[in-house]
């Protein structure tokens, strides 16, 4: 796939991948739809971008799922046609199971899963007609495998590759493509925005983040997979290859990551 001129729809787009994403895609002179909560960080970005006046803001709410086909309706409108829609609003969390609230858990799956179900049911009626378009999901490694005090992330994005998997193959008549991006750390601020265990926020770094890939760097690799249209891109550093050890011993991923220092 070539990027040059598509029009792509981003969703948490403030800040962090998202952000960086717009400013790397802007460069390919695509039009952009930038989504998320904050309309005045949208806008900041909007402008950071190559071309600002290839760029739309529409804030959106992911955990407001009743508004998503309106929402998708104005977006398809701001350039007449979408041609990627890249999932990537969401929160993650850090606490115990035993110390969460089941809350926790429902905001998780209602903003991580559910938003992004309802915003890609939406749209998808207008990838079938056009007889293309590509979902960039941005799923994380802890959707091939779990790890310390990441229950309720973990379940909500292990639910999207059970549901995108799904849309996939009802949908590859349609010419419609899946790609799932599953980033390891990360240096973002989704550290400091994850849930605890009464939903508050973090509100601090952790280690592993901070030495995580740099988010530009993780950007380019992210093209890069989207480009290639593949399945499932994992990226990261040694923590990526835990997929692999999750495929060849369920047994010996348990032990990797129980070692690992994660908080």
């Amino acid at each position: 796939m070539k990027l040059n001129n598509k029009t792509v729809w981003i969703t948490g787009a403030s800040s962090g991948i998202g952000k960086s994403l717009a400013i790397a895609l802007s460069t390919y002179d695509c039009k952009l739809i930038l989504s998320a909560r904050r309309t005045s960080e949208l806008e900041k970005v909007k402008q950071l971008c190559h071309n600002p006046e290839l760029v739309y803001v529409l804030p959106l709410d992911l955990a407001e799922t009743d508004a998503m086909q309106e929402i998708a309706n104005e977006a398809i409108s701001a350039f007449g046609t979408i041609d990627i829609l890249v999932n990537n609003g969401g929160i993650s969390q850090r606490s115990p199971i035993i110390e969460t609230s089941i809350a926790v858990d429902r905001k998780l799956m209602e903003v991580d899963y559910l938003g992004t179900v309802a915003i890609s049911k939406a749209l998808l009626p207008h990838f079938v007609a056009q007889q293309s378009g590509h979902f960039v999901v941005v799923s994380s490694l802890m959707g091939k495998f779990s790890s310390h005090y990441r229950s309720a992330y973990c379940g909500a994005k292990h639910a999207l590759h059970g549901f995108f998997d799904a849309l996939r193959l009802e949908h590859d008549k349609d010419h419609v493509k899946v790609t799932f991006i599953c980033p390891g750390f990360v240096n973002t601020n989704v550290a400091r925005n994850a849930l605890t265990a009464d939903g508050s926020k973090q509100e601090y770094q952790d280690e592993m983040t901070e030495n995580g890939l740099d988010v530009d760097v993780f950007v380019k690799k992210m093209i890069t997979a989207i480009q290639k249209e593949k399945y499932e891109a994992y990226i990261g550093k040694f923590e990526r290859f835990g997929v692999l050890l999750k495929r060849l011993s369920p047994k010996l991923v348990h032990k990797f990551v129980l070692r690992s220092k994660v908080r």
